[in-house]
């Protein structure tokens, strides 16, 4: 996909609507297909039936359609939250690091950070 948006701009430097259109859906529909795979192996790896979707990502009616009929072929469940509250949780996550750290919770600033990361490496909760 990057390599044909980098190929159609340079041609002649401009993107016609249409291109944009078409490597918008192609991006789309990659991402959704991606998360699918990523939510079947989880459900799959942790024994569940039940898959929950929430944040901004949730509002994309593509995943949503793509999920719904994963676990449906599954025999599961899968919740959403109305559109109205899939939104960024930025807000959500800055906010109980400020109730983390009025109660005196706090860590190194020294993280690891991963591009992937295990499923069997994440502790359970």
């Amino acid at each position: 996909m990057q390599s044909e948006a980098r190929n159609s701009a340079s041609n002649d430097g401009k993107l016609t609507q249409q291109t944009k259109a078409d490597i918008a859906l192609a991006f789309e529909e990659a991402v959704a297909d991606t998360l699918k795979i990523k939510c079947r192996r989880a459900l799959e790896q942790q024994h569940c039936k039940t898959l929950v979707i929430a944040g901004g990502v949730g509002a994309n009616k593509r995943l949503r359609k793509v999920l719904a009929e994963m676990v449906e072929q599954q025999g599961g469940d899968l919740f959403f939250p109305r559109f109205e509250f899939c939104t960024d949780n930025g807000a959500m996550i800055a906010l109980a690091g400020c109730y983390r750290l009025m109660a005196g919770q706090t860590q190194s600033l020294a993280i690891d950070a991963r591009a992937r990361w295990s499923m069997q490496d994440l502790k359970a909760v």
